[in-house]
């Protein structure tokens, strides 16, 4: 079945009763009882199918998780509270039976950084990085840190690096440790990591899958193997997405794979646009042959090169880049992406706000970088509301 039939059939009309709701229904209900005291104990047990309380299981979350499973042909997903909840909880699922080391990308968004070395680090968590795509470089540091987790991007965030995941699964793989990516940027349109080898696949879910603008949520797709135990961690840290969340987002995902194709189209045509443009030093998108990583991107990406586009204003520096942001009428200056709407963010004041200005640098973000989330509106409206605002600088 197709990923565009998936995404609107997957998860909803399960049969509570004769009557059967077209989409699934909203239970906001903390806990469930049955008709028998013995039935519940069954449920707690996992000897019977059914919901006992809301931290465990609750039948809207149920019905999402089914859905992005089935998006990433994985064996289950867990619906968590945020992006960032999602991802704690997938390394959680990847390092409980590992060694307690974590091999990351260099590329990685900033508060990514600050889970790895804020949170996990003080708490005896080795966080080593590399670049995830030198290849030799990951089959190196693997060899010599035996780490039990590699995380990886699958289109970094902000430069739009493409980690060749099938090569990382095998040598993650080969070293006994689990492969973690954050495949939000790419949504399961363009890559599924676990169909080239993945353990634990984590999207925001506030992204490109709800869509909307009206949701804050994540969610972990996990192979057979860390199942169980990310389901375990879902009931006991309890880092669940509510009720009517979850029905937002599978509300959202009817329609994503839709707005994902004209969203990669205005992406590539902006990209075009930009690289034609005179106040514009440098345009990073993953459909040029120049690409660093184009031996990754013909391999993995299906002709479509994701939604975001990032670019350095030439001669601009922060005071210029602000002013810029101001004076856009169209495009929204929010922080975050994936909407249906053209969204634009400048990385050192809000995604990689609180890395060094140093190792900013040192990951090629500049200060006269800006990231474009494109949207589904004419593409012809997000150029001449960047042409005017770029007419400023």
């Amino acid at each position: 079945m197709k990923i565009h039939t998936r995404a609107v059939h997957a998860g909803d009309r399960k049969k509570p009763s004769p009557a059967i709701p077209v989409t699934t229904p909203v239970y906001m209900a903390s806990s469930f009882f049955y008709e028998t005291a013995e039935e519940l104990d069954r449920v707690f047990a996992r000897e019977q199918e059914g919901y006992c309380y809301a931290r465990y299981g609750n039948p809207t979350s149920a019905g999402l998780e089914e859905l992005v499973a089935s998006l990433e042909n994985g064996r289950g997903a867990l619906a968590c509270a945020s992006g960032m909840a999602a991802l704690h909880t997938a390394l959680l699922a990847a390092l409980t039976d590992r060694a307690k080391s974590v091999l990351a990308a260099t590329s990685l968004y900033g508060a990514t950084f600050n889970l790895l070395l804020q949170v996990l680090e003080p708490l005896g968590v080795s966080c080593q990085f590399v670049d995830a795509c030198d290849l030799e470089a990951v089959a190196e540091a693997v060899s010599r840190r035996r780490p039990g987790c590699l995380l990886v991007e699958t289109i970094s965030n902000p430069l739009l690096r493409v980690a060749p995941l099938d090569r990382l699964a095998e040598l993650a793989r080969g070293a006994g440790a689990a492969l973690v990516v954050d495949n939000t940027f790419a949504t399961p349109l363009l890559v599924r990591p676990l169909e080239l080898g993945a353990h634990l696949v984590v999207h925001s879910l506030t992204k490109f899958l709800a869509g909307h603008g009206d949701v804050l949520g994540g969610v972990v797709v996990s192979d057979d193997t860390h199942y169980e135990t990310l389901r375990a961690l879902g009931r006991t840290a309890g880092p669940v997405l509510g009720p009517f969340e979850s029905y937002l987002t599978m509300r959202g995902i009817k329609t994503f794979p839709l707005r994902m194709e004209r969203q990669c189209a205005n992406a590539r045509e902006l990209a075009a646009w930009l690289r034609r443009h005179p106040r514009i030093e440098r345009v990073y998108y993953p459909d040029e042959a120049a690409h660093p990583d184009a031996a990754s991107v013909a391999r993995l990406l299906p002709g479509l090169y994701g939604a975001i586009v990032s670019f350095e204003v030439r001669d601009a520096g922060r005071g210029e880049i602000l002013a810029l942001l101001d004076r856009l009428k169209l495009i929204v200056p929010a922080t975050s992406l994936g909407d249906v709407h053209t969204m634009i963010l400048y990385p050192v004041m809000s995604s990689h706000r609180e890395i060094s200005p140093r190792q900013r640098e040192r990951m090629g973000i500049r200060d006269n970088l800006l990231r474009i989330s494109a949207g589904i509106e004419a593409v012809e409206d997000i150029q001449a509301d960047l042409e005017q605002a770029l007419a400023g600088v």
